[in-house]
C-alpha cells in the first residue's frame, strides 16, 4: 500500500475536524452549557446520525465483520435486542431525565438512593466508559500499527499518543457544541464507506454458515434469546445508563425530539449492522473462492483485504477503507472524552459554576482523561499480547464482556430506583457495587469445572444487576 494514501486521507480528515471545531468555537462563547450540553438546541436528527457514528466505533467498523467466520451473522440477534433495549430508554429512561433536568443521568441517583449510591454510580460509569472507549481505540490504533507504522519504525505508544492530542484539539473547548457537527462527519464517512466497499466487493457466499442469523442450541453462548435478552439489556445499559451516549440525547430541544432521536437512530442502527455483517460473508466467502488463509486476528480481515489484497487493484477501496478506519477512531473516543470530562467535573468535582477558573479545570480534567486512556490502552495492548487465543478473539466480544461486569452495578442501582419504592441503605452501595462484579468474575474464570456444556454469554450482565437489585433490597425498608 503507498504510504501516501492513509498520510492523505487521516490528514484532509482531520483539517476537515479542526475546521468545524473553529467554526463551532465561535459560535456562542465556550460556556459550561456550551460543553455539556450545547444550549439544548440541536435538531434531533442531526443527533441521531451522529450518534449512528458515535455508537459504530472502530468495533463495529472491523470487529463486527470478522466475527462472522466463527459466529455467522448471529451476533443479529445481539442487534435486535438493542432495539428493544433502546424503546425502553425512548420511553422510560428519557422522559426520566427529562423531568429531572438532568446535566448528568447519574444525578438521579443521588436523589432515589443517595450521594454514596450517586458517587459510585459516576465512579461505575468512569470504569466502564474508561475500558471501553480505550479497548474500541486499540482495535484501530492497533489496526494502523500492524499495516502501516511498524513498517517505519513508529512505535505503538506514539501511534495512540498521537490520536489523542489530535482529538483534545478539537474537543478541549467545543464539547458537545463541536462534537454535535463532528459526529455527523463521522458517521457520513463511516456508513459511506462500507456501502461503497459492499459494492466494490465481489459477490459470493462460499459457505451458508457464514449467513446464518439465529442459533437455537439453548447451552450455546450465543442462543438467541441469550443473545437477544442480553442485546437489549446491553443497549439500556451502555446507552440509557451510560453519559456519553444520554449526553448527546440531553441535547436535543425536548423529551418529544429525544424520543424520536432514539427510535430513529434504533432501526439506523440496525439496518448499518446488517450491512457490516453483510460485509463480513462477502470477506470470508472472497477468502474461500480464492483459496486465501484469513488472518489469525479477525479484527485483521477487513483491513488485510481493503488495504492489501483487493486494495492494490483498486486504489478506491483502500481509500475509503482508511477513510472509515479513521472516522471510526475518532467517532468514539471524541465523544468518550468530553462524557468523561462532564461527569469527572459535574459528579465527582461538583464543577458547574461558568466562570474562568471552572472553565480551567474542565480542560486540566479533559487532558487527565486522555492520559488515563492513553495508559489504559498500553494495558490492554499488554494483556491482549499475551493472552492465549479464544475462538472468538475479536475485539466486539471483549467489549460486551467487560460491559457485562463494570455495568452491572448501574444495571441494579437504576433498575432498584424505578422498579421500587423502598429505601436503601446508601452506606453499603459502595461495597456491593464492588463485591459482586468480583464474585462474577470468578465464577466466569471457574465456569469450566461448575457446568459441563453451559456457557455464560451476554447474561452476565443481568446476572450481575440482579444480584445487586438482590442485596440492595435486603438492605432496604419501606420509605
Amino acid at each position: 500500500m503507498n504510504v501516501w494514501i492513509p498520510v492523505l486521507t487521516a490528514g484532509l480528515y482531520f483539517a476537515g475536524l479542526l475546521i468545524i471545531a473553529r467554526l463551532t468555537s465561535r459560535k456562542g462563547g465556550n460556556t459550561m452549557d456550551d460543553f455539556y450540553l450545547a444550549g439544548k438546541q440541536v435538531p434531533w436528527y442531526m443527533v441521531a446520525w451522529g450518534m449512528l457514528g458515535n455508537s459504530l466505533s472502530g468495533v463495529t467498523f472491523i470487529s463486527v465483520p470478522g466475527t462472522v467466520g466463527a459466529a455467522g451473522m448471529e451476533y443479529f440477534q445481539v442487534v435486535l435486542g438493542y432495539i428493544a433495549g433502546y424503546t425502553v430508554i425512548a420511553f422510560v429512561l428519557l422522559p426520566l431525565y427529562y423531568r429531572l433536568n438532568l446535566t448528568t443521568i447519574y444525578g438521579y441517583l443521588h436523589g432515589r438512593i443517595g450521594p454514596r449510591a450517586y458517587k459510585t454510580g459516576a465512579w461505575f460509569f468512569l470504569i466502564s466508559r474508561l475500558l471501553g472507549t480505550s479497548a474500541r481505540l486499540l482495535l484501530v490504533a492497533g489496526v494502523l500499527q500492524y499495516f502501516l507504522f511498524d513498517r517505519y519504525g513508529i512505535p505503538f505508544s506514539v501511534t495512540v499518543a498521537g490520536t489523542l492530542i489530535l482529538i483534545m484539539l478539537y474537543t478541549v473547548n467545543g464539547g458537545m457544541k463541536t462534537l454535535v457537527w463532528t459526529d455527523v462527519l463521522q458517521s457520513t464517512c463511516l456508513v459511506g464507506a462500507v456501502l461503497v466497499t459492499l459494492y466494490l466487493m465481489p459477490l459470493s457466499i462460499a459457505d451458508e454458515t457464514y449467513s446464518r442469523i439465529i442459533n437455537w442450541d439453548v447451552h450455546h453462548a450465543r442462543f438467541f434469546w441469550k443473545q437477544f435478552i442480553g442485546g437489549a439489556f446491553i443497549a439500556i445499559v451502555m446507552t440509557g445508563l451510560d453519559q456519553d451516549q444520554m449526553q448527546k440525547n440531553l441535547i436535543c430541544k425536548n423529551l418529544k425530539d429525544a424520543q424520536t432521536n432514539m427510535l430513529s437512530f434504533s432501526v439506523a442502527m440496525a439496518i448499518v449492522n446488517f450491512g457490516f455483517l453483510s460485509l463480513g460473508v462477502m470477506l470470508f466467502s472472497y477468502c474461500d473462492v480464492n483459496g486465501l488463509m484469513p488472518p489469525e486476528r479477525t479484527d485483521h480481515l477487513y483491513p488485510w483485504i481493503a488495504l492489501e489484497v483487493l486494495g492494490k487493484d483498486i486504489p478506491l477501496l483502500a481509500i475509503l477503507f482508511m477513510l472509515g478506519l479513521t472516522a471510526s477512531a475518532y467517532s468514539s473516543a471524541d465523544g468518550a472524552l468530553t462524557a468523561l470530562t462532564t461527569s469527572f467535573c459535574v459528579d465527582i468535582l461538583g464543577l458547574t459554576e461558568n466562570d474562568r477558573e471552572a472553565i480551567r479545570k474542565r480542560r486540566l480534567v479533559h487532558i487527565g482523561m486522555a492520559f488515563s486512556v492513553f495508559a489504559c490502552i498500553l494495558i490492554l495492548r499488554y494483556i491482549s499480547d499475551h493472552q492465549t487465543q479464544d475462538t472468538d478473539n475479536s475485539v466486539i466480544t471483549m467489549v460486551l464482556r467487560l460491559a457485562g461486569f463494570s455495568y452491572g452495578p448501574l444495571l441494579g442501582m437504576f433498575a432498584f430506583g424505578l422498579i421500587t419504592k423502598r429505601k436503601t441503605k446508601d452506606k453499603y452501595v459502595p461495597a456491593i457495587s464492588i463485591v459482586i462484579p468480583m464474585f462474577m468474575m470468578l465464577v466466569y474464570s471457574i465456569q469450566d469445572q461448575i457446568w459441563e456444556n453451559y456457557r455464560l454469554g451476554n447474561e452476565l450482565l443481568l446476572l450481575n444487576g440482579a444480584l445487586v437489585f438482590c442485596l440492595l433490597y435486603i438492605f432496604s425498608k419501606k420509605d
